[in-house]
């Protein structure tokens, strides 16, 4: 019987963002990102998919504690992120926040930290 296996859980937050860069002219800008670049910004509903695999715990069962986990994306990710204004993370001060960029953040945040199992 393989032991290798993977489990992915979901999250949900909701956050507010301005896509802007000062690289391109303000016409620029508000052609490539359209509603995103409003200047007093807006919102979305993010949806996280985190997905840890590895080998199953023979004991166990499990391939990490998922408890663990849960708390892990609360403390790293919800509790960050959950109604703030992501331009104003210190993370974005030099960065876009295109969706693209809080998912490399995310991968960050949570790929050193997992209780066990890889990312």
């Amino acid at each position: 019987m393989p032991t290798a296996s993977s489990i992915t859980r979901t999250y949900r937050f909701c956050a507010a963002h301005r896509l802007h860069t000062d690289l391109l002219p303000d016409d620029t800008n508000k052609k490539i990102f359209g509603k995103c670049n409003n200047l007093n910004g807006h919102g979305h509903n993010y949806t996280v998919l985190v997905t840890v695999a590895g080998e199953l715990d023979m004991r166990t069962g499990l391939i990490t504690n998922v408890d663990a986990l849960d708390q892990l994306v609360k403390d790293k990710i919800v509790d960050r992120f959950d109604h703030q204004h992501l331009n104003f993370d210190p993370a974005f001060a030099q960065v876009t926040t295109t969706g693209e960029n809080l998912a490399r953040l995310i991968w960050d945040l949570l790929v050193d930290q997992m209780p066990s199992g890889r990312l």
